[in-house]
């Protein structure tokens, strides 16, 4: 179903979204905070997709596998054959993703953000992406490399599929809840405050009608202090004002 938006008064700011809650021991949160440090500055510091991709197969060997990367395999053994699967998928570079088969992609603009969406997937499957406390500070960093732009106190919940991410920019205080779909193509701007519900859909491309060959892209508008409810879907170009409502909450209910 796709809801049509209305107006309604912002609801108030949880507890949760002004930084308060459940957070790992201190001798924890202070090795999660150097492995995010250390890779916010490694990916500032290259910005090649090829070095990129280097510094994403090593953290997914070691986060999947348990081990550091030892370059080359020997691949002999069919019995092996699933593990030599695993290990070479975890290098970006031998991965392929559903948006470069879309025409109007930006190569030269993908190409450095690829490696760290294919991060962005792998961290969220693996047993360390269920760390709530740990993913919100993860992705805001990863978040930070791939949007146009990326605001602060940002929170992104697990799940969350992204496009191609350049054409993402995200305001301050937004959340975004878990698996939501932001299909970028055409560009989406989320507002400050806003709230994207869990599993919601926001495009920004459509197709005409029985011809999936004529795509237009279409900038979709996310207002300050929106709200997107659970599984609602908002189309290409149906703008969502400032303080306006999209779908329903429980809250809401009278």
């Amino acid at each position: 179903m796709v809801y049509r938006a209305k107006h309604m008064a912002s609801a108030p700011v949880p507890a949760q979204a002004l930084g308060q809650g459940p957070r790992p021991r201190p001798e924890a949160e202070e090795i999660y905070r150097r492995w995010i440090r250390f890779l916010d500055e490694e990916f500032t510091r290259h910005r090649s997709p090829e070095r990129r991709s280097e510094i994403v197969r090593d953290q997914l060997y070691q986060i999947y596998l348990g081990r550091p990367y030892e370059g080359r395999r020997a691949v002999t053994l069919t019995t092996e054959l699933p593990g030599d699967v695993l290990s070479l998928s975890l290098d970006p570079e031998n991965v392929t993703l559903e948006a470069e088969q879309f025409s109007e992609l930006d190569l030269a603009r993908f190409s450095m953000r690829k490696p760290l969406l294919w991060f962005w997937q792998m961290f969220d499957r693996s047993p360390v992406g269920m760390n709530l406390w740990l993913g919100l500070r993860f992705r805001c960093m990863l978040g930070r490399h791939i949007f146009e732009h990326m605001g602060t106190g940002v929170k992104i919940y697990p799940g969350v599929d992204l496009t191609y991410g350049y054409n993402l920019s995200i305001g301050d205080g937004a959340i975004i809840r878990k698996g939501a779909l932001l299909n970028d193509r055409g560009g989406i701007s989320i507002g400050k405050g806003a709230l994207i519900g869990s599993f919601s859909r926001i495009f920004s491309h459509s197709y005409a009608p029985g011809d999936f060959d004529h795509l237009t892209l279409i900038h979709t508008s996310i207002g300050e202090n929106a709200r997107v409810g659970s599984h609602a879907i908002v189309l290409a170009g149906q703008d969502v004002p400032s303080g306006g409502v999209v779908g329903t909450f429980p809250a809401d209910r009278i």
